[in-house]
């Protein structure tokens, strides 16, 4: 346990909890962005360079989602044993040094193995252990305190178009060699500002005294936030009916994180013109993000992520027939509303149905079916482009499977905590 936090000096002392949420939102604009928003650019600069079939690009990302899936416990338990800290320490350095290893490569079985240490790096650093961190400091503002540190990762397409450029003018080496050694300094300092329970330094969540009669009332329902074992977790319809809706909309993100760039190449656009729609997106994104984070902690949660779902397969009808580049904004404006809202509220529900202790090891558990709908989805979309020469039937596909998710959201009630009397 770590010495408590020494009172500020400053005239308005702010909760420790926001500043987190600070952290949270920096580390996903400026760190896990790449993995978000840059791997379009380099998938097209791979192409180019050694005019490999799209089939064979996409593998990387589908390796991931079964290396997610195998890792997804792990990341999470580890989190809640070791805390967020240890964690970001160790795969921020993990994710620094494999971009600088991915920036040398000459052959595709070098960018199979840099790729997969760039996921493993993204998954032990990122997600998991910050929004970990802001569910333990948090629980009546928790919706609004993850919605504000997840708007890095719409933030972080604000820096897509400059990527493009940035690819354009220096090549991908060069922007990977710096992006390795960017996180690797970003590190140490980052890891040693983030604190994993307000407990640990006398504190409470949401900043509330001991005293206050609301949190106390709060504290005693949820039996000092213990909540749901991972078996317990396991055994409710929330719990699936959660990671159903989830994975299914999530297959859309990362298949679309693969082949959105090439699909706007393909209409003519250049690298630099197609970071435009990811910055739309990702403006639209971040107003949704914030509208989604203050109605989920004010409003029923399963009605408002249906809608976000339902809105991103909208998007993803669009992206099925774009051939403009009004099209093409369109596609980023109904997406970016519908992903920017939907993944707070669906990492919240997580919290206030399950509680705080295992939260990191539950979200890890709920990885590996989310992981294994989205193993196949890249391949198979680069497959019906290498053989039809469109990107129609692989959207539509991803269209259905958004509004099935929509759907599926609605039978997650929440669960009743075991008595263990």
């Amino acid at each position: 346990m770590e010495p408590p936090i020494r009172e500020s000096k400053l005239p308005i002392q702010v909760f420790y909890g926001w500043w987190l949420v600070g952290i949270t939102l920096f580390s996903l604009t400026f760190i896990i962005t790449p993995i978000f928003h840059g791997l379009g650019f380099f998938f097209v600069a791979l192409e180019r360079q050694f005019g490999w079939s799209r089939a064979v690009l996409s593998i990387p990302f589908s390796l991931g989602r079964i290396e997610g899936a195998l890792l997804g416990p792990v990341e999470g338990y580890l989190t809640d044993r070791l805390g967020s800290r240890r964690m970001i320490l160790i795969g921020f350095a993990m994710l620094g040094a494999a971009f600088i290893l991915f920036s040398f490569i000459q052959g595709v079985i070098g960018y199979y193995v840099t790729f997969l240490l760039i996921f493993a790096g993204a998954g032990f650093g990122g997600f998991i252990p910050l929004i970990a961190a802001i569910n333990h400091w948090f629980r009546r503002h928790r919706t609004k305190a993850m919605a504000i540190g997840l708007i890095g990762i719409n933030l972080g397409a604000l820096l897509a178009p400059l990527m493009g450029r940035a690819m354009d003018a220096y090549g991908w080496r060069a922007i990977s060699l710096g992006l390795g050694i960017s996180v690797l300094v970003l590190t140490v300092p980052i890891a040693l500002l983030v604190r994993n329970r307000p407990e640990e330094y006398g504190q409470h969540p949401d900043g509330d005294p001991s005293s206050d009669p609301e949190a106390a009332a709060q504290e005693d329902l949820l039996e000092d936030d213990d909540g749901f074992t991972v078996g317990e977790a396991l055994r409710t319809t929330a719990f699936w009916a959660i990671t159903a809706a989830h994975g299914f909309s999530a297959v859309a993100n990362v298949t679309i994180s693969v082949h959105i760039i090439p699909a706007m190449t393909d209409i003519g656009m250049s690298l630099a013109q197609a970071g435009t729609v990811v910055l739309i997106w990702g403006v639209a994104g971040s107003f949704s993000q914030l509208v989604g984070g203050f109605l989920g902690d004010r409003l029923p949660k399963r009605p408002l992520i249906s809608a976000a779902i339902a809105i991103q397969g909208a998007g993803m009808l669009i992206a099925a027939t774009i051939q403009t580049i009004e099209g093409a904004y369109l596609f980023a404006v109904l997406y970016g509303i519908g992903l920017g809202a939907r993944v707070p509220l669906l990492t919240a529900i997580r919290g206030d149905y399950f509680g705080r202790r295992n939260f990191a090891t539950i979200l890890g558990v709920s990885q590996v079916p989310m992981n294994l709908f989205m193993v196949g989805s890249p391949i198979l979309a680069g497959y019906f482009f290498d053989t039809l020469g469109s990107y129609t039937i692989p959207f539509l596909g991803l269209a259905i499977l958004n509004f099935l998710g929509a759907g599926m959201i609605l039978l997650a009630r929440q669960p009743i905590l075991p008595s263990r009397h």
